[in-house]
């Protein structure tokens, strides 16, 4: 399973070249899951430009899809973030 969210993990990273993803003594799951989150809050952008979690869902989904990665790839990103927007509709 390490194996297979290290794999995700670098096609996560191809869709988003220039963003670092740091590792602190965590998982690429769980690294993957942060970052996710971290998209779908907007936490990139400064607070005054911030679009709401269905707006980046949306365009988050859009670029995943235009992107040159596994179909496999894009399906399982689309469920990790199916998976947070679920989350944070419960918080």
């Amino acid at each position: 399973m390490s194996d297979h969210m290290d794999w995700l993990l670098e096609e996560y990273r191809k869709i988003w070249n220039n963003r670092l993803l740091v590792h602190h003594n965590q998982s690429s799951e769980e690294i993957l899951l942060e970052a996710i989150k971290r998209e779908l809050l907007d936490e990139n952008s400064h607070p005054r430009v911030r679009k709401n979690r269905y707006e980046k869902y949306y365009t988050a989904v859009k670029r995943i899809m235009n992107t040159h990665i596994s179909p496999e790839a894009k399906l399982e990103l689309i469920h990790f973030h199916i998976d947070i927007m679920e989350q944070l509709a419960g918080e």
